[in-house]
């Protein structure tokens, strides 16, 4: 299978120069090999209607979002259509191109293990922060068990919280009875000067 990209060498639209260069360069970077059809050149007549006839996309950009003809860049695999660049950037952007490009097969039923990391780590994160606001609010009673079981990781961070509450108690303490000994030291000092 060869995967093509259909570009346009000579064409006045910034946007689609822009869109063309980026699909190059992701290309490029994940290492897949494509050929380039550049529909402007002599000679590429039947490439371009092959290109407009079979792509169900338009590639409408801002400044023309409904084109008569598809626009380019369009992507095919051999004959079969991929689709345009937006398909394209969104598919790169949800770690699915090479499904998109029809390179690989489609796994419905995986998920790859970066979501589910990143999912257990913005979950684990939110549960951290809804056990510290519940501890500030109620700091005498037990925070709730999380779902997974982490006993020692609760304990260790019940620990904690204890030991800065202790450090606080014991600053507030030695503040107050140095407040206490300065008044004694004071007052015996002005008993000593009333003599």
């Amino acid at each position: 299978m060869v995967l093509k990209v259909y570009v346009s060498g000579m064409s006045g639209n910034k946007e689609v120069k822009k869109r063309q260069q980026r699909v190059l360069m992701i290309l490029d970077s994940k290492n897949i090999k494509y050929d380039t059809v550049d529909i402007t050149e002599p000679g590429k007549e039947s490439e371009k209607e092959l290109m407009q006839n079979k792509s169900t996309s338009s590639g409408g950009t801002v400044s023309d979002p409904e084109p008569r003809h598809p626009l380019p860049p369009q992507l095919f695999n051999d004959d079969e259509y991929c689709g345009d660049y937006d398909a394209f950037d969104m598919a790169n952007e949800i770690d699915t191109l090479e499904v998109f490009l029809k390179l690989a097969t489609a796994d419905t039923t995986a998920v790859s293990t970066a979501q589910i990391e990143l999912k257990q780590e913005n979950g684990e994160a939110k549960k951290e922060e809804a056990e510290a606001e519940a501890e500030e609010k109620k700091p005498d009673e037990e925070k709730p068990e999380g779902g997974e079981g982490d006993a020692k990781d609760e304990a260790a961070e019940k620990a904690e919280q204890q030991k800065k509450q202790a450090t606080i108690t014991t600053a507030v303490k030695t503040s107050n009875s140095s407040d206490s000994q300065s008044d004694l030291f004071l007052e015996s000092e002005r008993a000593a000067a009333a003599q």
